[in-house]
């Protein structure tokens, strides 16, 4: 993406965030933007390339040396009056990816931390007995995924 393309999708989703705080105001209920937030955020700030819409099982490449890493992106907004507990949406094995990214996003819809976990370590955390949740659904916990993870980005410190 140029310059210019990511400038016009960053205003784009300024008037995007603006919307959603007035309607969960006025409803108490999310509008649904998080995730395309969360891939574009994780684009600018590691320098991704997003996939095209709908691409099975991965939403953005990096290219390591003469390997291209395929990377879902997760994100997950955690607002004051948040539960604990919080959890990401579901991470399935039945497509290609390398390695997930969430991006911790404020009230404000504002990149707070990127975390990084591979699939290998996923995969065990998952598999791990006893939580319904994380067994069946593919759901780990945000504070999971944290301690599976690695931090690549701190909006306290810029890069971690």
């Amino acid at each position: 993406m140029d310059p210019t393309e990511l400038d016009q999708i960053g205003a784009a989703l300024e008037q995007a965030k603006s919307a959603a705080k007035i309607y969960r105001r006025l409803t108490g209920k999310p509008l649904g933007i998080t995730g395309e937030i969360a891939e574009f955020e994780a684009a600018r700030i590691l320098g991704l390339e997003l996939s095209q819409a709908r691409q099975p099982g991965y939403d953005a490449e990096r290219i390591s040396g003469d390997h291209v890493v395929k990377v879902q992106i997760k994100g997950r907004r955690i607002t004051k009056d948040a539960k604990p507990g919080q959890r990401i949406g579901s991470i399935r094995f039945e497509h290609d990816w390398d390695t997930v990214v969430l991006v911790i996003l404020d009230e404000d819809f504002e990149p707070v931390e990127i975390y990084e976990a591979e699939r290998s370590t996923i995969k065990i955390a998952l598999e791990k007995p006893g939580s319904k949740a994380r067994n069946e659904r593919g759901a780990l916990s945000v504070s999971k995924f944290k301690s599976i993870g690695v931090l690549l980005w701190s909006r306290d410190h810029s890069s971690a």
